[in-house]
C-alpha cells in the first residue's frame, strides 16, 4: 500500500515543454511513473521524446484527461501562471494535483486551495513542494527516486531537503510514501491530511513528521496525533537556532515572539507522545528504535 500515489496513477505534466518540466519528466519516467501526457497551451499536437517514446502535448488539462484517462497532474509552470494551471486541473476533476512551483503569490495560492477544497474531488499538494514518492511504484515531483527504497515508514515534511536527508538516512528500512507538503504559509495538504492517510494505510507501520518554525501547523498536528493516531510518530522541527522576526528560507518560516518557535513545537509534539530529535540524524536514530521495537 501507499497513500495517494501508486503505479495506477496516470500523470500529466503541466509545463512539460519547459526546461524544468522536461528535465523532471525524464526523471519521473525513469522512476517508473506513468506519464501519459503534457499540457502547454498553444503547443497541443506536439510530442516530446523521452527514452525513445513520444509523450503527447495537449492544449488543456481537460483535453489531456479525455485523451489519456489521466487522474493526476504535476505543475511546473511559472509562478505567474500557476493559479490558472491549478484551476484548470480542478475543473478537469483530477484526483491529485501536485504543485512544485515556488514563489506563487499567497493570494493566488489561497484562491486555488479554496477552489480545490470546494470542488470535493481534487487533492492538492503544494505549492513550493518537492511532491511525493511511493518508492518502487511512482514518483510525482522532484524527489530523487534513488535515495531510498520501498518499506513501511510514512514520511510527511514541510522541507524538501530534509525529506531527502531522512529518506537517505533510513534507506535500508524504506518508505511506503514520502510526502512533501511545502513550506508556504498556505498549502493544499497538511501534516494532518498525511497523518490521517498513513494511519489508515495497513502497510505503514510508523510515521516521521518533519516541521519547521513558523505558524502553528505542528501544534495542530500534535493535537491531532494525541486524539487520532495510534501508530508511533517520530518528529523533527527545523529552526532551533533561527532568530526571531527573520524569515528563514520558506515564506512560512518566521517566528514572532514565542509563537512558532522550534522549542514550542517540540514541546507540543512531545506532550502528544511524539519522540522528537534535535537533529535529522538523531530523529532517524529514534525511528530505528521504534522500528526495532515493532518486530
Amino acid at each position: 500500500m501507499s497513500i495517494w500515489l501508486d503505479q495506477r496513477n496516470k500523470v500529466i505534466v503541466q509545463g512539460m515543454t519547459g526546461s524544468e518540466g522536461r528535465k523532471h519528466t525524464q526523471r519521473m519516467i525513469a522512476a517508473g511513473t506513468r506519464i501519459v501526457g503534457g499540457v502547454t497551451p498553444g503547443k497541443g499536437g506536439q510530442s516530446v521524446i523521452f527514452e525513445e517514446d513520444g509523450v503527447p502535448v495537449f492544449n488543456s488539462v481537460l483535453e489531456a484527461k479525455q485523451a489519456t484517462g489521466a487522474n493526476t497532474s504535476v505543475v511546473f509552470v511559472p509562478a505567474a501562471y500557476t493559479r490558472q494551471a491549478v484551476m484548470d486541473a480542478v475543473d478537469a476533476a483530477l484526483d491529485l494535483v501536485v504543485v512544485i512551483t515556488e514563489g506563487v503569490p499567497v493570494k493566488d495560492t489561497a484562491e486555488f486551495v479554496a477552489y480545490a477544497a470546494e470542488s470535493g474531488h481534487t487533492r492538492l499538494l503544494g505549492p513550493n513542494c518537492p511532491g511525493l514518492i511511493s518508492p518502487g511504484k511512482s514518483n510525482v515531483g522532484i524527489i530523487p527516486p534513488s535515495i531510498s527504497g520501498p518499506g513501511r515508514i510514512g514520511l510527511v515534511s514541510k522541507s524538501g531537503t530534509l525529506t531527502y536527508q531522512m529518506m537517505f538516512e533510513l534507506r535500508d528500512i524504506g518508505f511506503s510514501t514520502a510526502v512533501g507538503i511545502g513550506g508556504d504559509p498556505v498549502n493544499g495538504s497538511t501534516h494532518i491530511d498525511a497523518l490521517t492517510a498513513f494511519e489508515a494505510d495497513p502497510e505503514t507501520d510508523a510515521i516521521v513528521l518533519i516541521g519547521e518554525i513558523g505558524g502553528d501547523a505542528e501544534e495542530r498536528a500534535a493535537a491531532y496525533i494525541a486524539d487520532h493516531i495510534t501508530k508511533p510518530v517520530v518528529g523533527y522541527v527545523a529552526g532551533f537556532t533561527a532568530p526571531v522576526g527573520k524569515t528563514m528560507g520558506h515564506a512560512g518560516a518566521i517566528v514572532t515572539g514565542s509563537a512558532g518557535t522550534a522549542r514550542a513545537k517540540k514541546a507540543a509534539l512531545e506532550a502528544s507522545g511524539v519522540r522528537v530529535g534535535r537533529t535529522p540524524s538523531e530523529t532517524a536514530a529514534l525511528m530505528r528504535e521504534v522500528i526495532a521495537g515493532l518486530h
